[in-house]
């Protein structure tokens, strides 16, 4: 075979083949393959958590009444002002001061059981709930500035995407799985 004919093959599949690899590389290589992340700003939202606290009291309550018209207080009161009163004067002003004495200590022991009735309390522990809410922040998204063949542009991503967000080969961004950005 001739020696100028085998190189001149050789250098023509050498030209071919860098030739191919050259328009590939441009069609392949068209664009940046990343836009530049110039800032992330997360979006935060406030989420209200209720939970129920508790807390036992001492509570003071009136006991049951027993008597609660004091006819006890009021009988004893009318008994015992019924004999101071017999115990004054004599004749007619005996039988004078001893009714006025059983009118009187009958309304005075009824203002005695009264007040005893009244004073009569206990106490007992009470457990009172109610509900609170607990405020806590959480991020639900990104906002993105990024600059993308000198042009400057902003996406709400879920994830903090780094220094750099991926590009397709179109020229737009990739923000998942198979999500191109509307730029």
């Amino acid at each position: 075979m001739n020696k100028s004919l085998l190189v001149g093959a050789v250098l023509g599949a050498v030209g071919v083949t860098a030739g191919g690899a050259v328009a590939t590389y441009n069609l392949v290589k068209s664009g940046p393959e990343y836009a530049q992340v110039l800032a992330v700003e997360p979006v935060k939202t406030q989420i209200k958590t209720p939970r129920e606290v508790c807390k036992d009291v001492t509570v003071t309550r009136q006991a049951p009444v027993k008597d609660q018209h004091q006819i006890a207080g009021t009988v004893v009161g009318a008994l015992a002002g019924g004999l101071l009163g017999n115990q004054i004067g004599g004749g007619t002003g005996k039988k004078i001061a001893t009714v006025a004495g059983a009118v009187g200590g009958g309304y005075a022991g009824n203002k005695v059981q009264e007040g005893m009735q009244e004073r009569d309390t206990y106490t007992t522990t009470q457990t009172r709930c109610n509900t609170v809410n607990d405020i806590s922040d959480k991020v639900v998204g990104y906002d993105v500035r990024y600059s993308l063949d000198g042009k400057e542009g902003k996406v709400r991503m879920d994830r903090d995407p780094g220094n750099q967000i991926p590009v397709d080969k179109e020229g737009k961004l990739i923000l998942g799985q198979n999500e191109p950005a509307q730029q």
